[in-house]
């Protein structure tokens, strides 16, 4: 693991298939929270994106390995350090891909997805969720769309109610329940703290910890 590099999780992958599943055509993509490039490289290869992709991350570590992973899939990139929208001043896009950390910070801070990454996530998980939704629609062409996760270790809620204060439309394309993983279970008595104050929410099935994650697409 590149220490600063955001590892790909199951999220990645329902956020890729779901975006794949409701683009007709390919165009100018943004990969937002690129990473490894995960998301953006796999809808390069769905045949989603308008080359180049464009992406970019908080971390310089990130970005260098988008470069590499795209190279090695014959994918041009773009790829900027930056936090959030900042690399784009001047650009617009078709399609916006938001992978930016989503879950709680202490949930983020005592997990296996999060190891020596950088999580600024605020104690509901909202805080760089919300404010890409209150911005992207600035970084959209015109009919362009906004894909994003919601993810039940942060509010949900809140992250729903920007999305339908800042667009028009507000459509979810997926829903996957997953297991907690068993090492996060030493830490259930601070999830139980976090639920309890509506900062996150899981079920309890068949003696497992269950949590969700939803994928939608917003547009004005």
């Amino acid at each position: 693991m590149l220490e600063g590099v955001f590892v790909p999780t199951g999220t990645t992958k329902v956020l890729a298939e779901a975006v794949y599943s409701y683009v007709n055509k390919p165009g100018k993509l943004l990969d937002l929270g690129c990473g490894s490039g995960a998301v953006g490289i796999t809808l390069h290869k769905m045949g989603v994106v308008e080359a180049p992709l464009y992406a970019s991350d908080i971390s310089e570590e990130a970005v260098g390995c988008t470069k590499k992973n795209a190279f090695s899939n014959d994918c041009t990139v773009i790829a900027k350090c930056g936090s959030l929208f900042d690399p784009w001043q001047n650009d617009r896009f078709d399609y916006i891909v938001d992978d930016v950390a989503g879950i709680a910070q202490e949930v983020a801070q005592n997990s296996p997805w999060y190891a020596n990454v950088s999580c600024e996530s605020g104690a509901d998980g909202t805080f760089l969720v919300c404010e890409i939704i209150r911005e992207a629609s600035n970084y959209l062409k015109p009919g362009g769309l906004f894909f994003f996760p919601a993810i039940s270790l942060s509010d949900c809620n809140a992250i729903l109610s920007a999305a339908h204060n800042n667009f028009s439309h507000v459509k979810q394309l997926s829903h996957t329940e997953w297991p907690l993983p068993k090492e996060m279970y030493v830490h259930l008595e601070m999830l139980e703290r976090l639920k309890k104050q509506r900062f996150v929410d899981f079920i309890d099935k068949f003696g497992m910890v269950v949590c969700c994650t939803d994928i939608y697409v917003a547009y004005k």
